[in-house]
């Protein structure tokens, strides 16, 4: 009973201390008194808080940030930013962020498309963590597994599971710079999702830290909440420490290549094709079509490019005889093919010149950033020839669009919807991802947003139907949004049931247990019951 008086005592006394020093010093001060306070390691923090005053804030704010609209001066910046160097550090930050009443944002890559992990636009102040530095990757193939901590990419995955084997790999992110922490809770699809599944779907354990500053693995978080996890967003639950990873088997040999055709070259006939070919043909195969403009056949005009770029979990010989009974439209040759290793296969997948060593894999954080918007839509019916003979007026509007057409089918139809948050499950036949970009920032933004809005209202009736149903790592702030305010709108048939389906109630129900006050939050996180019932 005195040990228990002793720690309530402690306790009560240092959150007076901790409230007064809110209100007495600057918030990153009494935030780092704080961690003292709890720690007693005096100036072991410091270095690791940077602010406006920093010479080091603006670059390590920019660092993995791959959206420019949201490093706009116009766009609110973090009050501070914390680095830390390990778990107890993680815990610490969110035991004192609380006590202080510090909004927290919670970065692992930076890959948010409304850049919600570094930048709030519904309350001030706020802080930004930042697990930059917390990327360990321990791969034990005794058990084909590996532990990840959040804050490592993929690329960086990838590499250290094939500097162990090369007939080991995982299931996940075509862009190799994603930071794991939230690749995995929105569910990480890739090129091998239609062989083995989601990330998410491949995820045997996890580290956590909740609301109450609590370290949980996935005994002591309990079934509910790893479920939550894994697919249910970003910076509803907990910050996410590490991943416990189911790792699969690949083959020696893999096989990629890319075609292309301009509509003159009958490219919507093909595209027309791939429709009813990609989500059906062998799982080994994952054919996706990035589509973009082109140069036409007389000079200056612009036309529609369609490249079909694949992976093939096999040989060329096996892939051409594929080819040829199911998708022999393609036309694809053996001089289209490229052999080479599972790991040389994500580089190509991921855009690197050809040529180019693994080891840039390590480099972690992309140097590319540009002005963009994204929506996304999953597709259950093929959309007509003549169809898309019309919406290419539409698409060719804008000076920069991009569609990438990613096939499902094969284990992604037969995982239930349920199993995990992320539902689009059986019966989608491919997603869309649509996105403009522009170099010259606020000068011709508006433009290029109307665009946007627009071709995805175009695109509503060969879309996925109540509701039409979208991907939650690639954000959307349009959707359920009021934008006069920034204020979001929690109500059936917006956001939680266009990301989640039916899932989302599920969530709801999570997020009232594990976080009731709703600690963890932003502008489209899982709300509590009672927030829900408000909206």
């Amino acid at each position: 009973m005195q040990t228990l008086r002793f720690i309530l005592a402690s306790f009560v006394a240092l959150l007076s201390v901790s409230v007064s020093l809110s209100t007495s010093l600057p918030l990153e001060e009494a935030f780092n008194h704080c961690l003292e306070l709890h720690y007693k390691t005096p100036n072991q923090f410091s270095s690791s808080i940077y602010t406006s005053t920093n010479g080091s804030f603006s670059s390590i704010l920019e660092s993995t940030a791959q959206n420019l609209r949201y490093l706009l001066p116009s766009v609110p910046k973090p009050d501070f930013i914390f680095t830390p160097l390990d778990d107890s550090q993680v815990q610490a930050s969110v035991i004192c962020a609380k006590q202080l009443g510090i909004h927290m944002r919670v970065r692992s890559g930076g890959h948010d498309y409304e850049g919600l992990s570094y930048v709030s636009l519904i309350e001030k102040p706020f802080m930004l963590l930042d697990l930059a530095k917390l990327r360990a990757v321990n791969v034990d193939l005794a058990h084909n597994t590996a532990w990840i901590q959040a804050g490592a990419t993929i690329g960086e995955v990838y590499y250290r599971i094939s500097e162990k084997s090369s007939v080991h790999g995982f299931p996940a992110g075509l862009c190799t710079s994603l930071g794991i922490g939230g690749h995995i809770t929105g569910g990480a699809y890739g090129s091998m999702m239609r062989k083995y599944g989601l990330g998410a779907d491949n995820v045997l354990d996890a580290r956590i830290v909740d609301s109450s500053g609590r370290i949980l693995d996935r005994g002591a978080m309990g079934e509910d909440l790893f479920w939550a996890i894994r697919g249910g967003g970003g910076g509803s639950f907990g910050v996410i420490l590490w991943w416990k990873i189911k790792l699969v088997p690949v083959p020696q040999t893999v096989t990629v290549f890319t075609v292309t055709r301009t509509l003159e070259q009958g490219g919507s006939k093909l595209l027309h094709r791939w429709q009813q070919v990609a989500p059906k043909i062998d799982e080994d195969l994952f054919i996706r079509v990035i589509i973009q403009p082109g140069n036409g056949s007389v000079p200056g005009q612009r036309t529609v490019a369609t490249s079909y770029n694949a992976q093939f979990l096999g040989g060329a010989n096996r892939l051409l005889q594929v080819m040829k009974h199911d998708f022999p439209e393609l036309g694809l040759t053996s001089k289209d093919c490229v052999e080479t290793s599972w790991i040389k296969s994500v580089l190509y997948i991921a855009g690197y010149p050809d040529g180019t060593a693994p080891e840039v894999l390590l480099q972690g954080k992309s140097s590319s950033k540009v002005y963009f918007k994204a929506k996304s839509d999953f597709v259950r019916e093929v959309i007509p020839e003549k169809s898309l003979n019309t919406l290419w007026k539409v698409f060719l509007q804008d000076d920069g669009p991009l569609m990438i057409w990613n096939p499902y089918g094969g284990m992604m139809s037969r995982i239930a919807e349920s199993a995990t948050p992320f539902p689009h499950r059986k019966g989608v036949l491919y997603k869309i991802q649509y996105v403009t970009g522009w170099l010259d920032g606020e000068k011709s933004m508006e433009k290029h947003m109307n665009w946007m809005r627009k071709f995805y209202f175009y695109m509503s009736p060969y879309a996925s139907k109540s509701p039409r149903e979208t991907y939650v790592n690639y954000r959307d702030l349009d959707i359920g949004m009021n934008r006069k305010n920034n204020t979001s709108v929690i109500k059936a048939g917006s956001w939680g049931y266009r990301y989640f389906k039916g899932n989302f109630n599920r969530l709801v129900k999570v997020k009232t247990k594990v976080d009731p006050s709703n600690f963890f939050r932003h502008e489209q996180s899982i709300p509590p019951l009672a927030t829900c019932k408000k909206g």
